[in-house]
């Protein structure tokens, strides 16, 4: 009985010091894979990474049917134009201003809202009398929107982002009678005042302006 005693009471000894020994010997482990020494590792002067700025694109302000213009224009009146604003920069774009041509370059009239087929006796050379509002005799004059846009980044939410610009072309009062049920392709505009950065982007379709 003594004898089976003794053999149970070993048979536990050893099955516990192997255990600790195993227990041991993954702290040991862990230890050694983290453990500090006195061989203290510096750094070499001018150690450095690389980094890259992203490239700046131009926008492209496009004429577009949708959606369509509420404010239409008449002799001597004003009426809306719509656009959008393509963004191919890997961040989004503020606009604050356009720059505008002349007050005479004038709109070409066009049958349809698809501007394929021009409208006989409403074109650019007619003239039209058709211009952008308070466009001045001197080119590229600045006019700052009542809010400024955001266009989202390329293949980001809100790019394009389509604008209403509200009662931002005029008809001169001797425009032609054939300019009447007209689309017009307005002249192209000579810039924008534009930052590149992170902003909030405008949510489309936005209505904006300039009043001056």
């Amino acid at each position: 009985m003594q004898r089976a005693t003794h053999a149970k009471r070993s048979f536990r000894n050893t099955r516990r010091m192997k255990i600790a020994s195993a227990v041991c010997g993954i702290l040991l482990a862990g230890v050694g894979a983290y453990a500090a020494t006195n061989w203290l590792v510096g750094l070499n002067s001018g150690s450095s990474g690389e980094g890259q700025s992203a490239p700046i694109s131009n926008l492209t302000i496009s004429a577009v049917a949708s959606p369509s213009a509420t404010n239409l224009m008449y002799p001597g009146g004003t009426g809306d134009v719509v656009v959008t604003i393509s963004n191919p920069n890997p961040y989004p774009v503020t606009i604050t201003a356009v720059q505008l041509p002349t007050n005479a370059t004038y709109a070409t009239g066009y049958t349809s809202s698809a501007l394929t087929t021009t409208q006989t006796g409403c074109l650019a050379a007619t003239p039209s009398q058709v211009t952008w509002n308070f466009s001045t005799a001197t080119s590229g004059s600045s006019h700052t929107l009542t809010t400024a846009l955001t266009v989202g980044a390329s293949g980001q939410a809100n790019n394009p982002l389509a604008v209403t610009l509200t009662n931002d072309a005029s008809m001169g009062t001797t425009a032609p009678a054939a300019c009447a049920s007209t689309y017009f392709s307005m002249p192209s505009l000579t810039g924008v005042t534009a930052t590149g950065g992170a902003a909030t982007s405008t949510t489309t379709p936005a209505t904006d302006s300039w009043t001056s």
